[in-house]
């Protein structure tokens, strides 16, 4: 286990470094690893960078169900050109089901966190009991959230996983030329059911 002191000191001497650089450590300390990922904008800068390092590491995709017909042409596309290999985990209940008993609730009622437990949390649990991953690389960016403005390119997961996040400090405009310079895709049209702001946790890292 990564003690906090050790985070510090990761954390300070890779905050210049390029995110290969903090890949190819993270792969160091641990193989066995995740990247996950939801397809929102800019996602496919970490799958091509932890997958340039690493071809073959497996890539957690938790689907909502509630993706934009853009998003899901999105990331077929992605897949495809980068090779990645994805596991695919969704919800136990359908959407059409669920917009029948529930809907999407607004972040303020009641149904609110039973529905993100269904769409999010449930199938991401899934997904990391039967990977179990030592680390987790993900996308999250200063700036984000106050939660994400507090953690560094290294963190540890509520679970004890190694979270790492080599775009960390990268603007938007830092990752335009990143997907430009490696001729990869971007799509904005994107949905988050358990989000009422852009800026609101979704409950997976906090």
């Amino acid at each position: 286990m990564i003690t906090q002191e050790e985070i510090n000191e990761l954390n300070t001497l890779f905050k210049g470094v390029k995110p290969s650089g903090i890949i190819q450590k993270a792969f160091e300390l641990n193989k066995e690893a995740v990247v996950t990922t939801n397809f929102r904008p800019y996602e496919a800068a970490i799958l091509h960078a932890v997958s340039s390092v690493e071809a073959n590491i497996p890539v957690v995709w938790c689907d909502t169900g509630y993706n934009t017909p853009q998003t899901y042409r999105h990331a077929e596309t992605v897949i495809k050109d980068l090779n990645l290999k994805v596991s695919l985990y969704v919800p136990k209940q359908t959407s059409a089901h669920r917009d029948v008993v529930m809907g999407i609730p607004s972040v303020d009622a009641p149904e609110h966190a039973l529905f993100t437990e269904q769409v999010k949390l449930e199938p991401f649990k899934r997904a990391m009991e039967e990977h179990k991953p030592k680390v987790w690389f993900t996308n999250l960016r200063q700036g984000q959230t106050a939660f994400r403005d507090s953690i560094g390119i290294f963190s540890v997961s509520k679970d004890g996983v190694l979270k790492v996040s080599p775009f960390y400090y990268w603007s938007d405009a830092d990752l335009d030329t990143y997907l430009e310079e490696n001729k990869l895709p971007n799509e904005f049209k994107y949905f988050d059911p358990t989000k009422a702001l852009e800026n609101r946790e979704c409950g997976l890292h906090a």
